[in-house]
């Protein structure tokens, strides 16, 4: 197999961002590969010293990491959401969170270790064993459970570490309705990959299914609803009950109404569990997209 060895585009990994693509570009972009956020002024002398250095670590890092540029005199929404204090600040996002940074300037031995850490976060490929992943994904999607276990087990027997054979070999055990296998097929994953979005996604999908079990009839909820709007207890069993419908759609639109009617009723449970959809639908979802823009509206409103 032909390895492609040309440098990555730069103007892919570096561009500038805005209060208008913030989401897009930071948020939903380090759920594919960890984004970096440098915050700066035109006006900033060591802004001006740490932005290049920074752009240099993370084009050496070939597509490992990304990084966006925000002017804080354009964007002082962002730069208040950030609680930014000083320039130069740094941050890194990895799965759609904020998970190190710094501010001030950095030598630039100190900034390829900051993008080297991020690096290793990002999602590596495997070659003939990636591709071997895909035709396994796509072997589940298409029903054919068994061929898809049979040869994610392959792959796991190649690299026992491989994030996508081990997800699918879970989701094939969920498809199974093998909750317990899938929870432990997980716990395959090394320690330091739980967080990654294909591991995270897959556990979603157990605990809503899991949540689902115990979920109500959809019609008893729904007229529990019609009697009393403010009954928040049961607009959350209803997007529980959707999901165990397989209504996706449903259960978010009715988690962002009962978010918009009362966010913190019950220590916020309802943007937890669409954290918890949006993970389970995949980084690629426009269901998760747009229900994250949804979300991301009603709590700066």
């Amino acid at each position: 197999m032909e390895i492609n060895l040309t440098p990555p585009d730069t103007a892919d990994l570096i561009k500038d961002s805005s209060e208008a693509t913030f989401m897009a570009d930071v948020v939903e972009a380090s759920r594919e590969v960890p984004v970096i956020v440098d915050f700066w002024a035109p006006w900033c002398g060591p802004c001006k010293t740490l932005g290049p250095a920074l752009e240099a670590a993370v084009t050496a890092a070939r597509g490992k990491v990304k990084m966006v540029k925000v002017d804080v005199d354009q964007n002082q929404r962002i730069a208040a959401q950030m609680q930014i204090q000083s320039i130069p600040a740094v941050f890194a996002f990895v799965n759609g969170q904020p998970v190190d940074g710094f501010m001030g300037a950095k030598s630039p031995a100190e900034l390829k270790a900051f993008v080297e850490k991020l690096a290793s976060m990002s999602n590596g490929g495997g070659g003939g064993l990636e591709e071997a992943v895909e035709a396994a994904d796509e072997m589940l999607a298409e029903g054919a459970i068994a061929d898809a276990a049979q040869t994610y087990s392959a792959i796991l027997a190649e690299d026992k570490e491989n994030l996508g054979a081990i997800s699918g070999m879970a989701k094939a055990y969920i498809a199974m309705e093998d909750l317990e296998r899938a929870k432990s097929i997980l716990e395959m994953a090394p320690a330091d990959k739980q967080g990654d979005p294909l591991i995270a996604g897959v556990l979603a999908q157990i605990e809503l299914a899991e949540a689902g079990a115990d979920a109500g009839e959809t019609a008893e909820l729904e007229r529990a609803l019609e009697a009393d709007p403010n009954n928040h207890q049961a607009r959350f069993d209803l997007a529980i009950a959707y999901m165990a419908k397989d209504k996706p759609e449903e259960a978010v639109e009715a988690l962002l109404e009962l978010f918009r009617r009362d966010r913190e009723w019950n220590d916020a449970a309802a943007k937890e569990q669409l954290f918890k959809i949006f993970d389970s639908l995949g980084p690629k979802s426009d269901l998760a997209k747009n229900g994250r823009r949804k979300l991301s509206s009603l709590i700066f409103a």
